[in-house]
């Protein structure tokens, strides 16, 4: 038993790597990220951190060291939803219901 905790801890440190990623903010729609990871990996958690929130996703506002801005957006209020300089945000298909 102790070989099977020691082996799920060990591969979990593995699988994250060399850098940590946490949400140190959230207040209403606004997350403060911070994370040593490459900007599209901070984008893609931004992104997935908003959607599981039941927004439509993660919109840049600011970089400041290790600390990034995000502004969660809602599809119905037609923002735009704008990417770190250099990143892409992963579009999702949109499926036509009859």
């Amino acid at each position: 038993m102790k070989k099977i905790l020691l082996l799920t801890a060990t591969s979990g440190l593995l699988l994250t790597g060399c850098y940590s990623t946490s949400i140190n903010m959230s207040m209403g729609n606004m997350r403060l990220i911070t994370s040593s990871a490459s900007p599209q990996d901070v984008m893609d958690f931004a992104t997935e951190a908003c959607k599981n929130d039941f927004y439509q996703g993660a919109s840049f506002l600011s970089k400041a060291g290790k600390e990034y801005r995000f502004k969660c957006v809602k599809a119905e209020e037609n923002e735009v939803l704008i990417p770190i300089p250099g990143t892409s945000i992963e579009s999702t298909p949109k499926t036509d219901s009859k």
